[in-house]
């Protein structure tokens, strides 16, 4: 069983009829959003569906949901360049080749894996990508795809894969890059997860297979290899923009409008003026598309100079001739509503969700749990087959393989869509909102108590100091304590009590100590600021460390199976806090891709 399968339930509904016919605005709940679009979709399928979202991260993940539903449909996500024209920075190659394929897979009216007889695809876009001109197909380079068994030509391939904006290096490490040794091609496709190891018996293709661009192991072969442009434009006018720029100074570089031919950049639904629009979040586009003019005004410097944009009021303008139906997650005069609650259960096994599907069944909802593996759903299957024996209906509760951000249940269709980790949760540590008090920074002083005579402390303003003990004084007739600090040589300071938090104590290896500093001179400052710069090489070196850590894949192992959990149940001791958050840390490591 697919998911879907399941979109037809939105027939059951009488709204859904009459607003497939009929358009217009309708609320739909956030829960709902991803299975009404699909279901919308389907019911149109002699044409490409647009569909349009708020900003990039609302396009992604609605695109990622709705390939779940509409497999094995072809869906592409359009995002937007990321970066501004003016700025002279070319977009990063994946979403370069993720844009130049949503919009082929629009004007060539891309076929799914099924063949010519496939519907014709889903496009999920941003209204900020919409705002964005774009350059006619004739000024950019175009992919083309390597099949095993292929002829190929080492010397040309590099020619073309530079002419579509990858990078050659010795060795591949990100999306847009390729190499070459010996009669191996490496190259990681711009739209791809993993890279591609391209093995030559002389100029024919042997083999094709993906690999860890950082362990270098196989994951395994594959039949053919799609390459998508990494650059927006060809070789030649991107030339021409770098030598624009080149060494000039800021206020010599010509307008990037000066040198585009600006008169064959179109907009977007200019060029796809055959598809269907679907609004999926009517809220968020106009403050998406405000926001992102007031950058692009920065940007420029000047408002009427934006060529390569569309303003605000001409997007919305287009969108009301092109579009039928709005859909909102906030509710308000809309003439239809579909309305579900989240997905949502506290079981921590299937022993205790066994009661949460039994309530669903029995109330006549038609009931799909999506499992992230094919296995889990099978050994799931295996533990509720007694129980489900015990249910008087008829396939009850069905079983689906499916990567599902949000589940629902729609009381309108009678319908309960559980992902797997929101029909099961794990405990988790209980932590804290604040800092803990009990952690300080170190050699910090909490008390006068925490002194004794004769210590080492470092005074903020003024350096290394060895504490004296207390004196009393009386100036300016106030009376009150000091703390004495004794420096280099004879001198002295006299530090008042309620500054204690200008102090710390002195925390060096061994048991020496470096010099008392000297007051009135520079060497604390010049020794501060050289820390200082210390600092901040080792935290760009970490920041550095940890991006690159967090860029790379490693092995991710996919959350604890209904097996774990039910181990882990049976554990016979109550573990600790500590021993808790320390069992789900490890877990949350191996279970992410770093």
């Amino acid at each position: 069983m697919s998911l879907r399968s399941l979109l037809q339930h939105l027939d059951d509904d009488p709204q859904a009829g009459k607003l497939q016919a009929e358009g217009g605005r309708a609320f739909v709940s956030q829960a709902l959003r991803a299975y009404v679009v699909a279901a919308l979709a389907e019911a149109d399928t002699t044409r490409p569906t647009l569909v349009v979202a708020g900003d990039d991260r609302q396009a992604r993940d609605l695109a990622a949901d709705l390939n779940q539903w509409l497999k094995p449909r072809t869906v592409r996500f359009y995002p937007s360049r990321g970066v501004t024209y003016e700025s002279h920075l070319a977009p990063p190659p994946h979403l370069v080749g993720l844009r130049v394929a949503a919009l082929d897979a629009l004007l060539d009216g891309e076929s799914g894996p099924q063949g010519a007889d496939s519907p014709p695809p889903v496009v999920v876009i941003s209204a900020v990508a919409l705002s964005e001109k774009v350059p006619d197909p004739s000024l950019r380079p175009h992919g083309f795809t390597i099949t095993k068994g292929d002829l190929l030509d080492l010397g040309e391939t590099a020619e073309r894969l530079a002419g579509m904006g990858y990078e050659r290096v010795d060795q591949v490490e990100d999306r847009g890059q390729f190499a070459i040794r010996g009669e191996i091609l490496d190259l990681y496709p711009a739209t791809a997860d993993r890279a591609v190891r391209v093995d030559l018996f002389d100029i024919e293709v042997e083999s094709l297979r993906e690999f860890s661009t950082f362990t270098q192991r196989s994951f395994g072969d594959v039949e053919k290899v799609e390459i998508s442009p990494a650059a927006e434009l060809s070789h030649d006018l991107r030339e021409l923009a770098e030598l624009a720029v080149g060494d000039v100074d800021e206020d010599e570089r010509q307008d990037i409008a000066e040198l585009l031919p600006v008169d064959r950049f179109r907009a977007f639904l200019e060029m796809v003026d055959d598809a269907n629009v679907v609004i999926a979040a009517e809220e968020d586009v106009p403050p998406a598309l405000k926001d992102h003019w007031q950058d692009v005004c920065t940007a420029f410097h000047d408002q009427d100079a934006h060529d390569l944009y569309v303003k605000p009021d001409d997007v919305l303008a287009q969108l009301d001739e092109r579009v039928r139906i709005r859909l909102s997650s906030v509710s308000g005069d809309q003439p239809f509503e579909f309305r579900a609650q989240t997905a949502d259960t506290a079981a921590r096994n299937m022993t205790e969700a066994e009661t949460e599907l039994e309530k669903l069944v029995r109330s006549q909802y038609r009931t799909v749990v999506a499992w992230t593996t094919q296995s889990e759903g099978e050994r799931a299957a295996y533990n509720l087959a007694r129980v489900r024996a015990s249910w008087d209906a008829s396939e009850p509760l069905r079983f689906v393989q499916a990567r599902l951000r949000d589940g629902f249940i729609a009381p309108g269709f009678k319908l309960a869509v559980l992902p797997d980790h929101r029909l099961l949760r794990r405990r988790r540590a209980e932590r804290s909102g604040g800092m803990d008090t009990g952690r300080k920074r170190r050699g910090a002083l909490r008390s006068f108590a925490d002194l004794r005579t004769g210590d080492i402390i470092v005074h903020e303003d003024h350096g290394l100091a060895r504490f004296a003990g207390f004196d009393t004084k009386t100036v300016a007739g106030v009376t009150r304590d000091y703390l004495n600090l004794e420096f280099q040589g004879t001198d002295k300071v006299f530090m008042p009590v309620d500054q204690l938090a200008k102090i710390s104590r002195y925390v060096g290896a061994g048991g020496s100590h470096p010099p008392l500093s000297k007051l009135g001179g520079k060497s604390w400052e010049t020794l501060k600021a050289r820390a200082r710069r210390a600092a901040q090489e080792l935290a760009g070196e970490l920041l550095n460390l940890y991006a690159e850590r967090k860029r790379r894949r490693g092995l991710q192992f996919p959350p604890d199976s209904e097996w774990v959990i039910e181990f882990e149940g049976k554990f016979p001791y109550q573990e600790t806090p500590d021993q808790r958050e320390a069992i789900e840390l490890v877990k949350g490591d191996m279970e992410a891709e770093r």
